[in-house]
């Protein structure tokens, strides 16, 4: 995706996800009776409501590592319910879900609401989302939970970036670098030849060493023989 879109539909997603944001804080779960109707990801089925969904990729499109479904879950019945599960169109491995605290399965309280996303909040983690999730796209996401079932609704892919960069996934990697080549030794520098015979330059001076020794012996040689005349 080329950077102008890429920078629209993340402009589009987050003017959208904040009006909703706006909006469900200012009307309550019940948005709908007061006919306010977001232009964001949001369904219901039963007792359970879905709003501001969106699966937050990687902010560099060449980094690789996984992305984050962030939402507001709703539960407006009087029973407590566990989210099972989350599935997203195109990517085989289960999305990780966990509670704010503690472990096991999340719970969205009777009457009450749980925030997926975000500092201090319950996490959905998408692993090897790779080549399924395009930046811009609407896609199929699958919440599934304990007593109401299959909720599906289409969520916006966008980057962890701007409004997004505090709501997508923790772990963010570098993108891969490209390794330098391999640089060849200075011209100046000496090198062993192959079999670990001295250098040129270590031939050099053994060899000047070797003149100067048989310079000095005949000097002598020459004094001996003078002494003895």
């Amino acid at each position: 995706m080329s950077s102008s879109l890429r920078r629209g539909s993340l402009a589009a997603a987050a003017i959208a996800f904040s009006i909703a944001s706006l909006a469900a804080c200012g009307a309550g779960n019940k948005a709908q009776t007061l006919e306010i109707v977001p232009d964001n990801a949001a369904t219901s089925v039963g007792d359970i409501k879905v709003q501001n969904a969106v699966v937050i990729t990687q902010p560099e499109q060449e980094s690789t590592g996984p992305a984050a479904i962030s939402a507001t879950l709703f539960n407006e019945g009087t029973t407590a319910q566990t989210l099972d599960s989350i599935t997203v169109e195109g990517v085989t491995s289960p999305v990780e879900i966990k509670p704010a605290k503690g472990t096991g399965k999340l719970t969205v309280p009777a009457g009450g609401s749980v925030v997926l996303g975000g500092k201090d909040n319950a996490s959905a983690v998408v692993q090897n989302g790779g080549e399924a999730l395009k930046d811009g796209n609407a896609q199929p996401v699958t919440f599934t939970f304990s007593k109401t079932g299959e909720v599906s609704l289409r969520a916006f892919v966008v980057p962890a970036e701007s409004f997004f960069s505090s709501w997508g996934p923790t772990e963010v990697p570098k993108a891969p670098a490209t390794e330098p080549a391999a640089s060849e030794p200075a011209s100046g520098e000496a090198s062993e030849s192959p079999g670990g015979s001295p250098s040129a330059t270590e031939g050099t001076e053994a060899a000047g060493s070797t003149a100067t020794s048989s310079a000095t012996a005949g000097a002598t040689a020459s004094e001996d023989a003078a002494a003895g005349h």
